[in-house]
């Protein structure tokens, strides 16, 4: 199977779990919010949300995990892998216990004068906080583990285990809102619960399933391995946790300005962003392999092309899906949620704008992790991470509006993504008027075309659900036809025809064949 129609499998899997867990996990948003009540659910995201933060942190430590082991498979050593995997367990190890004596002192000082938290729910607070960490210790050492998942592109068992987590979240979410017990405590013991669970069954299956999964520190451990993954996963991790950290600091300065009420909003906001963003990530999970086979396989250039039609494709599907949500959301909220908290709209539409931004130089990064040479790199990248946070708190102290947070983010995407074409231009030889000229002005240009035709009806018709069809149409149409005359090029449009054309073919004769047997 070549690598074009790979990764349309990959993709088309994980399309298909995303279309069944899309609509649970959002009516599950719903159920919970409900159900614990506004002040519960905004504890819950300043809090738990630490667990949605770390579980960022271990996708993010999977990747650099994946990047040696899809390396060496793409170099054909793969006898290495299992030395990789070996190390990987040792190093996690160290991480975990690492993140654990932090999150510990850091929860003596959060929930002693920093968080803004009624004192009637404090100890609920403290003990949710207890689980997290728990969950995070599990999630760390099991990274591993994803990375083999990762490696070997098995989107089938992502897809059944997304699957399974959307459906076992729903329960609990109906549990939630009928139980006598506290529901808030209830809540964040049976999400801890969960994520331990799915992580045992990745780590049961990878024993059994992939060879490389043997764990034998003396025969497989393998100090030059050690030497070289210590390193990149160092550099890795000060990146990971710079932005973890300032991920997760928005909900701390909110917090302590605007009290649980807005982190509710904050938390709506975020179950929108990450659903709708799922439908980029799931191309990214498998065209992030190619990219680290293609660099193994000192094919430099096959490398530069996927990850630039890959950041591309991914950015043209969040705006199909972005543009109708940023257009009338206040009607969707609305008719979603029955209590929609104060600044919810605000929040979402400027954090899509946040992630259509990222989008764009998202497998850039990747690629330049492929490369392998980072020190530089994570240096910048975590040190730019704080600067939302520092500027947010000053502003707030002149007493700006709480979404001023999300505009400062704006700004610092943009000098993020400065910052990766820097970068990939210095390490991968990327060229940047390609880049602006091919992938930056075609996108934008295509993004701001399709925003103005979809939101055409918004001058004559009143908000309802014949206005929201209308405009689902107009962005739908103009979609199709803005991306594929300004988005793609001559050469891509070439491509994307042999690549759909071979697909159809294929189906085509295993029709044939079916027919036949």
């Amino acid at each position: 199977m070549n690598s074009a129609t790979r990764v349309v499998k990959n993709t088309g899997i994980l399309y298909a779990r995303m279309a069944i867990t899309i609509f649970i996990s959002l009516y599950t948003t719903r159920l919970i919010l409900n159900g614990l009540g506004v002040n519960d659910f905004g504890i819950f995201n300043l809090v738990a949300g630490a667990i949605s933060m770390l579980t960022f942190l271990n996708t993010a430590m999977a990747s650099a995990t994946q990047r040696f082991m899809s390396y060496a498979e793409g170099a054909g050593d793969f006898l290495k892998t299992k030395s990789i995997f070996n190390v990987s367990i040792i190093l996690h190890i160290i991480i975990g216990f690492f993140v654990l004596l932090v999150l510990e002192i850091a929860g003596y000082f959060l929930f002693n004068g920093v968080l803004n938290i009624p004192e009637a729910r404090m100890g609920v607070a403290k003990l949710i906080f207890q689980f997290m960490i728990v969950s995070t210790l599990f999630s760390i050492v099991s990274v591993p583990y994803d990375a083999v998942i990762n490696a070997h592109e098995n989107m089938l068992l992502f897809a059944l285990l997304g699957i399974l987590e959307a459906v076992c979240k729903l329960f609990i979410a109906i549990y939630i809102c009928y139980t006598e017990f506290d529901r808030l405590v209830s809540y964040g013991l049976l999400i801890a619960v969960l994520s331990v669970v799915l992580l045992l069954i990745r780590r049961i299956y990878c024993k059994n399933k992939y060879p490389e999964c043997e764990l034998n520190l003396k025969k497989y451990f393998d100090r030059a391995v050690f030497k070289e993954m210590t390193g990149f996963a160092g550099w890795s991790f000060l990146g990971s946790s710079s932005s973890m950290i300032s991920n997760y600091g928005q909900g701390i300065v909110l917090n302590i300005f605007f009290g649980p009420i807005v982190n509710a909003a904050q938390g709506v906001a975020g179950q929108v962003s990450g659903q709708l963003s799922v439908f980029a990530g799931t191309m990214l999970k498998a065209l992030n392999p190619l990219i680290d086979k293609s660099e193994g396989a000192g094919n430099r250039k096959l490398m530069l092309k996927v990850s630039i039609m890959g950041g591309k494709v991914s950015f043209f599907l969040l705006m199909l899906f972005f543009v109708p949500v940023l257009i009338e959301m206040p009607y969707i909220f609305k008719f979603w949620l029955k209590n929609v908290p104060q600044y919810v709209v605000i929040f979402c539409r400027l954090l899509l704008i946040r992630n259509l931004i990222e989008q764009l130089f998202v497998t850039l990064a990747s690629s330049i992790s492929a490369e392998g040479n980072i020190r530089r790199y994570q240096i910048f990248a975590s040190i730019l991470c704080f600067f939302p946070l520092v500027i947010s708190y000053g502003l707030f102290k002149f007493g700006f509006p709480p979404y001023a947070l999300y505009i400062v983010f704006i700004v610092y995407s943009i000098m993020a993504s400065a910052l990766i074409l820097y970068f990939s231009n210095k390490n991968l030889g990327l060229s940047i008027s390609h880049f602006v000229g091919n992938v930056l002005l075609r996108c934008i240009s295509s993004f701001f075309m399709v925003l103005a035709i979809a939101s055409v009806p918004l001058f004559f018709m009143q908000d309802g659900i014949l206005r929201l069809l209308i405009v689902l149409i107009l962005s739908s149409v103009s979609f199709i036809v803005c991306v594929w005359f300004i988005g793609f090029s001559n050469l891509e449009r070439e491509n994307l025809r042999a690549i759909i054309k071979g697909i159809f073919q294929k189906l085509i004769n295993k029709s044939k064949f079916l027919k036949k047997d």
